[in-house]
Order: structure tokens, then C-alpha cells, then sequence
């Protein structure tokens, strides 16, 4: 890709960009949330066309008309938003537009056959008949990443593969990278986890503000190196010291189940403390904070607020209480993405910005503004609609809801997912700044390292059960790894 140019309007997204791929080759593309990282590649998949510059394939000129034109010419694309079919199974999803048939019939027998090898690649064995609505996250991220690898492509485009994946998962993904890689499929890898672009990547290419400025050897690259070409300034001591004494219990979940998960969730959550929450896919992490917030019922157990019983209360009770929570799934359950800045920051509490009933556009576009400028959001105006920014970008305006809402238990369900290194300093510093004033913080992740390093005390999910909490001190990664595999 030579010289590639492409605007949306005003905002140039990307300007001047030059990238190349060698057969055979892991790239890593690495830049902050609204760089271009996407862009880039919805250009290369066919999903835009460029406003200037070139792409070549196999030393061909590659025009791709739209994504169907660019798998079938061998380039093959995983969203960082998923782009799966809800109403659909796991199987159908995987062959979707490369069904086999015989005589003008759909040959099911040979589209399971394929959608199983696809599967059984990555060492998961997901229901072929599943609705693919009825699977977690995780899980849907498992089945685009299958059918990617049905199309045997050329060049494979991973955008943040990895974001809602457990350890174990991410493994058997790298070792399918590794076999690709052998057969001489070029891998385009974006990732914020900028260890595993070390563990997997050959080279790297960093773009910033629209702009490749950087591009080099992973094995002869420093993380610091590289995060200083992504943000353009030095970022130390990613997670924030923190000496917190955490005071008295202020939300505790006692034996709590739900219809189908989680089978038995026990913690006591203490005033300005950071607790953590690992475990495997599956396990109920999810539907844990779903059945204490009030989005799924409880079938046993007791959850209270400062002793008050809020078991059976919904979510609109737990807002009002002051418990707020930020789902893993922002595309489809934590934003309204049609919908402005300003009024998904504000959309569970109106009333700063009310009078007599109505609300001032001009007051909420000002208390918009003050929590993007908190947050640092890349955005044009409060009056933005939110499906107009980056991942990243759109993961702050779902935390930011609970910052104007001034909640004081922060229930956070994969709240990094999809944020650059930069941007999750800024998360863990506001994680670390709400607990010192006396909020409390449930934090969920599947990444260790910033488990270990933001949290108090973590517990650890296994097949439904939380385990015994314990102070991080008492943890090393794999303990928590065996504890979440039942060893």
C-alpha cells in the first residue's frame, strides 16, 4: 500500500500511509484508538475505497470493489466489531457465503464437515447448531476468527483477534498464526497487547495521527520504544501505584446463582477497593455482574448494597441506587450507537442538566464535553454520534457514563477491551483516583497482567463458582491460570 489517502468529511483518517507485507510474514499494525489501524485495512479488505494512493497484491494492482470481491482475490478480514449473523447457528455463520453444494442444493453434510475442521483448528469445541445470539462474546469471537480461516486466504487481517479471549484461547490462536505462517499466509495482527505482537510478530509498522511513522524488526524493538512512537512522548509506569486501605463492606454477593450461570458467586466488595475477577471463557464472569446489576434474575443467593437487599431489584433500581455497570458487549448492549455523545453520557441521569422538566442541550453538551476532556475522547463534538468513533473512543463514553453519574460501585466488565496502551493508563489512573475518593470497583478481565497490577484482591471463576477471594500478593499469573482450569 503506497501514499493511501482517505477523509470522512473534515477528519482526515489517513494521510499519506505506506505499509507492506512480505509473504509468510506476521505484521503487527500498532497505533493509538482513531490512528488509522482500521481504516487502513478496511481499505485493503475492500470495506472503503481510498481517496488516493495505491495497493498492490502479489505485485498486481488490487482494487477491491467490496469485501466479497477482496476474499475471493484472498484477503480475508476479522472486525474488531463483530460482524456476525445473530439469528443464525455457529455453522451457518462460519460458511456464510462459501456454502458447499451439489446440484444447486446446500450439501450440509460437507458445510459441518468444514465448519467443524475450522473449529477443531482452534481447539474449540462450540455446538455447531447454537444461535450464535446465545453464545458470549468470547465465543462469537471464536466463531469470525473460523471463518476467516475457511477462506484459505493470502493475507489475513486480525483486528484486536484476541480482546475478548482467555490465555488458553489466545495460545491455540497463535499456534494457528504459527501454521499459517508456514504455509506462507501473510498476517496482518493490530493488538493493543503489545506483548503479544513481541510473542507473535516478525516486524511492525506504528501509525500515528493518519501517518506511518515507524516501522521495524519486532525482535530488535523495545515496548518502550514502540509506545513512544505510538503516542509520541514516553509513558511510564503503565499501572498507577496505589497504597489503598479499603474500608468497610459496601456490596456483598453471597452464594449468588443464576438460572444458568453463575452456579455459586461469593464476595464482599469494600469501600475504595479495586477488585479483580479472572477466569476461562464460560466460566460466569458475565453473568455474575449481569444477575447482581438486575439484568438477569437470580434463581438463589442474596446480593446487598450498604446492607440494603437488592436481589431481586433491575438495573433501573441499581442505577438509582448508585451501582453502575459497563458491559463487555458495547456494540449491542452498552451504547446507542445512532445516538450523540452527549446523550449516552447522560442517558441514565438527566437531571444535572433539567429544569422543570426540560433538558438544556447547551448544559449537556458542557458536562458532555467535561468528561470528554477527562477521558481524552477523540471525537469531533458532543453532538458526534458515538458509532462514528473508534473502539477505543466509544469504550470511554460507556465508562464516562458512570463518571457523570457519579456511581459509587462500578461494576466493569472487560473495560479495556479494544483500548490502546495510552488510553489504558488513563483507565487504570481513574480506576485508581475513584477508589481513593471511596468508590468501590468489580473489575473483570481476561488480561493478567493488569489484574495484577490495578487490583486489591482477586477471585477467580471456575465452571460457575468464585473462588476464595485472596490480596493480589497472594497471586502469581499462573496460579490464577491453574485456579481457573480447577487444578
Amino acid at each position: 500500500m503506497t501514499d493511501v489517502h482517505k477523509a470522512f468529511g473534515a477528519t482526515k483518517a489517513l494521510r499519506g500511509v505506506s505499509f507492506e507485507v512480505q509473504p509468510g510474514e506476521v505484521h503487527a499494525l500498532i497505533g493509538e484508538n482513531g490512528a488509522g489501524k482500521s481504516t487502513l485495512m478496511k481499505v485493503l479488505s475492500g470495506a472503503h475505497s481510498a481517496d488516493q494512493g495505491t495497493t498492490e497484491l502479489d505485485g498486481e494492482l488490487f482494487r477491491p470493489g467490496d469485501p466479497l470481491h477482496a476474499r475471493e482475490r484472498g484477503v480475508a478480514m476479522i472486525y474488531q466489531e463483530l460482524t456476525l449473523a445473530p439469528h443464525l447457528s455457529v455453522e451457518e455463520n462460519i460458511m456464510l457465503g462459501r456454502e458447499p453444494s451439489q446440484f444447486g442444493f446446500i450439501d450440509r453434510s460437507e458445510r459441518r464437515k468444514q465448519a467443524r475442521h475450522a473449529l477443531d483448528e482452534l481447539e474449540h469445541d462450540l455446538p455447531m447448531n447454537a444461535l450464535v445470539s446465545q453464545l458470549t462474546i468470547a465465543e462469537q469471537q471464536m466463531v469470525e476468527i473460523a471463518r476467516a480461516l475457511v477462506t484459505e486466504p493470502k493475507v489475513l487481517i486480525m483486528d484486536e483477534p484476541t480482546s475478548s479471549l482467555t490465555q488458553v484461547d489466545t495460545a491455540n490462536l497463535f499456534r494457528v498464526i504459527r501454521q499459517l505462517k508456514q504455509r506462507g499466509v501473510s498476517i496482518i495482527y493490530i493488538s493493543h497487547f503489545l506483548e503479544e505482537c513481541q510473542d507473535i510478530c516478525d516486524s511492525y509498522t506504528v501509525l500515528r495521527d493518519g501517518e506511518s511513522v515507524a516501522s521495524g524488526d519486532m525482535a530488535l524493538a523495545s515496548l518502550d520504544e514502540i509506545i513512544h512512537q505510538m503516542v509520541g512522548r514516553n509513558i511510564q509506569d503503565i499501572y498507577p501505584p496505589h497504597a489503598r486501605e479499603p474500608g468497610e463492606i459496601v456490596f456483598d454477593v453471597h452464594e449468588l446463582a443464576g438460572e444458568k450461570k453463575p452456579t455459586n458467586a461469593t464476595l464482599e466488595l469494600r469501600r475504595g477497593e479495586v477488585l479483580g475477577v479472572a477466569g476461562l471463557v464460560g466460566a460466569g464472569r458475565t453473568e455474575m455482574l449481569r444477575v447482581a446489576f438486575g439484568l438477569d434474575r437470580a434463581s438463589a443467593g442474596k446480593v446487598y448494597y450498604l446492607k440494603k437487599d437488592m436481589t431481586h431489584c433491575r438495573s433501573r433500581e441499581a442505577w438509582a441506587s448508585g451501582i453502575g455497570m459497563v458491559s463487555e458487549n458495547r456494540k449491542e448492549e452498552g451504547l446507542m450507537l445512532d445516538q450523540s455523545l452527549a446523550n449516552n453520557l447522560s442517558l441514565t441521569w438527566f437531571k444535572p442538566f433539567t429544569t422543570l422538566g426540560w433538558i438544556s442541550d447547551r448544559r449537556q453538551r458542557e458536562g458532555a464535553q467535561a468528561i470528554m476532556e477527562q477521558l481524552d475522547v477523540r471525537a469531533r463534538e458532543p453532538d458526534q454520534a458515538v458509532g462514528e468513533l473508534s473502539g477505543g473512543n466509544q469504550q470511554k463514553i460507556a465508562i464516562g457514563r458512570l463518571l457523570h453519574h457519579d456511581a459509587d460501585i462500578l461494576l466493569l466488565d472487560e473495560p479495556t477491551r479494544g483500548i490502546d496502551v495510552g488510553s489504558k493508563q488513563q483507565i487504570y489512573r481513574i480506576m485508581n483516583e475513584l477508589a481513593k475518593q471511596g468508590k468501590s470497583v468489580v473489575f473483570v478481565s481476561s488480561y493478567l497482567p493488569e489484574l495484577m497490577g490495578v487490583c486489591d484482591r482477586i477471585g477467580v471463576m471456575c465452571r460457575g463458582v468464585l473462588s476464595t477471594i485472596r490480596p493480589v500478593s497472594d497471586w502469581t499469573e499462573h496460579s490464577i491460570v491453574a485456579a481457573a482450569t480447577g487444578q
